[in-house]
């Protein structure tokens, strides 16, 4: 009865996961998903290895200057074959060397025990006070675990998740000169860029009125200057763009309640990242003197940060970066605690294409998701260098892939031309 049990589940399985194949257009099964079904009981990490990209990769496509690949890669081996990869940025040399450091908590173990492995990640480095290099490469080993555990499962990556909430995600888009919308820029075409996003279906988006102050205190032209980017927007299209301002964590208390204040007759979306992440109270102290809605914060790490931010009411909408945060298992905590208090959840995603792939399915999952990050030069230029499979939004939304794990179809050139740098840190 019991070998009846484990051929039954098995084919399953296979059928499974050869149904998501379908749906990428790659019609047979691969051979490491054809071993990880028919070895599903074990499952071992046997060579650990991170990817940096070659400087200077000339991407362009109207970027403002913003070529080249600004994340990292790590890519778990296992011995039945199955490969997980994840990612996390901007800090390649870090990263590498955080990697190496970890390496021997990760190799040799089953890459489906996403609990035990973060615990023991997140043990060690607490104890020589967590954050930098150390939680990235944590967030990068999560999703290469759950990529693995999508694919040896044959299941996307939101099903491991809970399933969806919702059949298509809703996005805003960050604008910046810096990833520049066909060279367009704030205040010089701002009518253009609303009229070219709200062409798309797209009905929300970022800006930085206030990055050219004199530091954390802030004038009142300064202040002025930065609103007639929002005004510009209203006068194109009055409330049919929400709009989210963000501070980059740049101002004292006393200025981000100035700012706040006079933001409150233009109904934003939120204000997010007004002064650095890592006083509460004060944040606490601005929220309660302000109705402009306060989103805290990608900067933040593990539901551990987050929990006095809640307690103290001192944030309304809840934004990390999963490949920051502690991983998408995490990510999924940390809304999970900001549900208890009614907060939603509005994720970051401006790194690479992984974390574009991995926070479309987390959203689709979660039941008090608000709306996410895009930025369209990455998803139209940067993304599509890297990846196949690139969700581009459309009419303001954007669909989850139903490939297994993240369902990332890497361009293989990237290996072959060099710009792809393989480094094996660690093997059986």
């Amino acid at each position: 009865m019991k070998k009846s049990q484990d051929f039954n589940r098995r084919q399953f399985i296979k059928n499974v996961a050869l149904t998501s194949m379908g749906v990428m257009g790659g019609g047979a099964l691969p051979s490491s998903l054809l071993a990880a079904t028919d070895k599903t009981d074990t499952l071992k990490i046997t060579k650990i290895e991170g990817i940096r990209f070659k400087d200077g990769i000339q991407i362009g496509g109207g970027s403002g200057g913003a070529d080249g690949a600004e994340f990292f890669w790590v890519r778990l081996h296992t011995d039945s074959g199955i490969v997980g990869l994840g990612e996390t940025y901007p800090f390649s040399n870090g990263e590498y060397g955080a990697l190496k450091d970890y390496s021997r908590l990760l190799i040799g173990k089953d890459p489906r025990d996403i609990e035990g492995i973060w615990r023991r990640f997140y043990h060690d480095m607490a104890m020589r006070n967590a954050g930098g290099a150390d939680m990235r490469i944590l967030s990068a080993i999560n999703m290469a675990q759950m990529d693995i555990l999508g694919k040896a499962t044959g299941q996307p990556l939101y099903r491991l998740l809970g399933g969806k909430s919702r059949e298509r995600v809703k996005v805003y888009n960050t604008v910046t000169d810096y990833w520049a919308i066909n060279n367009m820029k704030m205040s010089r075409n701002t009518a253009e860029i609303v009229k070219f996003l709200m062409e798309k279906g797209i009905h929300g988006m970022k800006i930085y009125p206030f990055d050219n102050s004199s530091g954390s205190y802030i004038t009142n032209r300064e202040i002025e200057k930065g609103l007639d980017w929002i005004r510009g927007i209203r006068d194109t299209a009055g409330n049919e763009m929400d709009i989210c301002v963000d501070c980059w964590g740049r101002f004292d208390l006393a200025s981000a309640k100035r700012i706040a204040k006079a933001l409150e007759p233009f109904d934003i979306l939120y204000m997010e990242d007004a002064m650095l992440m890592n006083n509460a109270k004060a944040y606490a102290s601005l929220a309660q003197e302000t109705s402009v809605p306060i989103c805290h914060s990608e900067t933040l790490a593990t539901r551990y940060e987050y929990r006095e931010f809640f307690e103290l009411s001192a944030c309304d909408v809840v934004m990390y970066d999963l490949s920051w945060c502690g991983g998408i298992t995490e990510a999924k905590k940390i809304s999970d605690m900001a549900e208890a208090y009614l907060i939603p959840t509005s994720p970051h995603t401006a790194g690479g294409p992984l974390l574009w792939l991995a926070s479309i399915h987390l959203t689709t999952s979660l039941s008090n998701f608000m709306i996410m990050e895009s930025n369209y030069w990455k998803y139209t230029h940067q993304y599509p260098y890297f990846l196949n499979n690139v969700p581009v939004p459309e009419n303001g939304f954007v669909v989850a892939p139903e490939a297994p794990g993240l369902g990332a179809e890497i361009r293989p050139e990237l290996f072959k031309s060099g710009d792809a740098i393989v480094e094996v840190v660690a093997e059986l």
